[in-house]
């Protein structure tokens, strides 16, 4: 095995900078000496103000350069990589949320299907070095083995959200077989941190307590069987990636593409998360907190457990992630009460 860090004279296109994980990895690469070019379309799926204040944090970085685009537009992404000749690519724009994709088909398939048959033909006609896309947990659907293994058969997801993502990976694996783009695509389960996505259960948790709201947990207050979630670290994720970005996969006779989990490898009960969440706000106010707490039936396309399997992870690049979420939920929470000001 052989740990490499990101080649500081390339240069790194990261869609979907704006976002979460996208401003995140943006930072790391800049913080590394890396040229990076973020592309984000700013959409409004939630807060537009978190998504330009993490660009904010980006701007002062010389070596930043950042383009309001959609990567469902084909003539502007190919104007991108003519002018700016990526070598890596790190595509995390796409439309998230599960449920979302219930009420709102339309923009899973722009973005998450023809967003990113874009972004392939675009390494199609300007090679680069590596591709790396985010996949999801997702694609395991109601998966009843666990850990879930990157070579569990997974054609039965059950949310239209996951069959996007599952078609990322058909995909990218045929563009690799046809053009021999090195792809490495990400399932990743459940990412949180500070300055994560609102509309993320933890933190539609903490706001709603803020308001004075109860909070809607799915898990019809079934303590025994409770869902079970493999919480991953914002932190823990970017890790993931940059010891990814420069060992993109060899093919050596066969296909240059392939696929990880990033998890943490150690699922927790939902309530067992709800009541860590309490107890760092609670550090983070002063004073104790409990939310109220209405149950109801879990809702269609949430599955009962998310388990990662990451030794496949391990054995490529020498990492597994440990963050424990009592350490990353007191992170979010004094993130939180310090940035919208809660008393």
């Amino acid at each position: 095995m052989n740990i490499t860090t990101p080649d500081t004279n390339k240069t790194y296109l990261v869609t979907g900078a704006a976002g979460f994980i996208g401003f995140f990895l943006s930072r790391k690469l800049l913080d590394l000496g890396c040229r990076v070019v973020g592309i984000d379309n700013l959409n409004d799926y939630y807060d537009v103000k978190l998504k330009e204040n993490r660009l904010e944090k980006l701007y002062p970085y010389e070596k930043f350069t950042f383009l309001k685009e959609d990567i469902s537009d084909k003539a502007g992404l190919m104007k991108i990589f003519e002018e700016y000749k990526p070598e890596i690519v790190v595509n995390l724009a796409a439309q998230a949320g599960v449920r979302y994709s219930i009420e709102n088909p339309d923009v899973y398939i722009q973005s998450n299907v023809i967003g990113f048959y874009n972004i392939l033909e675009a390494c199609r006609h300007y090679p680069v070095d590596h591709l790396i896309y985010a996949s999801s947990s997702s694609v395991y659907g109601a998966n009843k083995k666990v850990p879930f293994e990157e070579t569990d058969f997974v054609d039965n997801p059950v949310s239209l959200y996951a069959s996007t993502k599952k078609s990322n990976e058909l995909m990218a694996h045929t563009y690799s077989h046809l053009y021999k783009i090195p792809a490495t695509g990400l399932r990743f389960f459940t990412v949180y941190g500070p300055m994560g996505r609102p509309d993320m259960a933890y933190f539609g948790f903490t706001d709603k307590y803020f308001a004075g709201e109860t909070i809607k947990i799915f898990n019809n207050g079934d303590f025994e069987n409770d869902l079970y979630r493999d919480f991953t670290y914002i932190d823990d994720i970017v890790t993931g990636i940059e010891r990814l970005v420069s060992t993109p996969p060899s093919g050596d006779g066969e296909v240059a593409h392939r696929v990880f989990n990033i998890g943490n490898n150690s699922p927790e009960k939902l309530m067992k998360f709800i009541t860590a969440l309490e107890q760092a706000l609670g550090n983070a106010m002063g004073k104790e907190i409990e939310f109220n707490k209405e149950f109801e039936p879990i809702k269609p396309g949430d599955v009962p457990a998310t388990y990662a399997s990451t030794k496949q992870l391990q054995d490529a690049v020498g990492f597994k992630p440990e963050t424990s979420i009592e350490d990353g939920l007191q992170r979010f929470a004094d993130w939180y009460v310090g940035y919208y000001r809660v008393n």
